[in-house]
């Protein structure tokens, strides 16, 4: 893959080419780029897509304590680097977390958010003992313990459609110290749902009807909340992950979306 200096880190991406309008796509937490697979090949012909690792995560380090605003800054740092004026922002759980933070820093540079199985606020309060807990016994032990409860939860469930076997061999060469800053910024990222209303680009809000990690009604609750038209889809059986548990239903609604922004 590619990098790119930005805001001092030097961050991975794909890129997939052409002249077409630019689509970046942002994965959620303990996944990286590749996650996008599926939607790069359904959306290549049309569009310029562009995937990128997130800081500690895939090709790119993190360096460092940091936030989602930061990695906001991170994907607006992108664009310019590839000299992309304005994109579709899309994201998967965290990277949905940093899309909207990029359309409050910069909504010039956004056409059109797309929003996979995210929210705007804080982690459940009743969730947050168990997520610690799993990240301790990661952190003491390594991944193998929790991994099979951890993939449930993202991926769906073990004799569904998406295969852990890749997923668990990145986690157990993953970097502790890094996965560390990212379970950080995860758990103490603030609530941005009062400020949805400023958000007045198109936005496409896909949310899988078996999402472990991500209650509906927090979907809901940002489709209610953006100032601008949005739409709400539930992906019918659709993980955490809904585009990879489920992808032929979430690209037909995606192209269908993209093909109506201005």
């Amino acid at each position: 893959m590619p990098s790119a200096s930005v805001n001092g880190i030097s961050i991975a991406y794909s890129d997939s080419g052409g002249d077409g309008p630019a689509v970046v796509l942002s994965h959620g937490y303990l996944m990286d780029s590749s996650m996008f697979e599926p939607q790069v090949a359904a959306l290549a012909p049309e569009y310029r897509v562009i995937s990128w690792d997130e800081r500690g995560f895939g090709g790119t380090r993190a360096t460092g304590p940091f936030s989602y605003w930061d990695s906001a800054s991170d994907v607006l740092g992108l664009l310019d680097h590839l000299g992309i004026d304005k994109a579709v922002l899309g994201g998967m759980s965290q990277g949905g977390f940093l899309s909207l933070r990029a359309a409050l820093l910069a909504p010039e540079r956004v056409r059109a958010l797309v929003l996979i199985d995210s929210q705007a606020g804080r982690e459940v309060a009743s969730n947050v003992p168990a997520y610690e807990q799993l990240e301790q016994t990661w952190m003491e032990h390594g991944p193998a313990p929790v991994q099979d409860l951890v993939a449930a939860i993202i991926l769906g469930a073990a004799d569904g459609p998406v295969d852990y076997a890749p997923w668990f061999a990145k986690w157990a060469a993953s970097d502790r110290d890094e996965l560390r800053l990212a379970f950080r910024c995860l758990m103490d990222r603030d609530d941005i749902t009062d400020r949805l209303g400023e958000i007045s680009c198109p936005t496409l809000i896909l949310h899988g009807t078996a999402d472990a990690a991500i209650a509906m009604e927090r979907a809901e609750a940002v489709h209610a909340g953006l100032g601008g038209p949005a739409m709400l889809v539930q992906v019918e059986g659709g993980s955490h992950a809904a585009n990879l548990s489920h992808p032929d239903q979430v690209n037909v609604a995606l192209l269908e979306f993209l093909r109506s922004v201005p």
